[in-house]
């Protein structure tokens, strides 16, 4: 990562703390399972990790928008930015964002990476 990113990153990440908060993603990792063998060498198991977050509402003009192909946004739908800096995995449709005991499925996820490398934030759909 270039210098120029580092310092995008290292300003997402102090923005979002600033704004936001440190929660926990979760997730359930498959496993891998041997077939010679016949056992698991790394079982399935649930994964955690915190991450800094802001949790917004949609706007109005978003929340009549298609926010990708495919999914729509339902009344309720909340608006969650993750700092990507410090993060062990990125997020993806099956991770789910614990905010204040609150749980959010993750629907969506829109990447923010200007070099096409390194995320510096992700835009993701959470639903209840």
């Amino acid at each position: 990562m270039s210098a120029f990113y580092d310092r995008m990153a290292a300003t997402a990440l102090r923005l979002i703390a600033r704004f936001g908060s440190e929660q926990t993603l979760s997730d359930v990792t498959a496993g891998v399972y041997d077939d010679v063998a016949g056992e698991w060498t790394t079982p399935p198991g649930d994964i955690e990790q915190p991450a800094q977050l802001i949790l917004l509402d949609y706007t109005l003009q978003e929340s009549g928008l298609m926010y990708a192909e495919g999914s729509q946004i339902k009344k309720g739908d909340k608006k969650i930015i993750i700092a990507a800096k410090d993060l062990a995995w990125p997020p993806a449709l099956t991770t789910k964002v614990d905010v204040n005991g609150v749980l959010w499925q993750i629907v969506n996820i829109k990447e923010a990476s200007p070099d096409a490398s390194t995320p510096l934030v992700y835009f993701c759909q959470g639903r209840k």
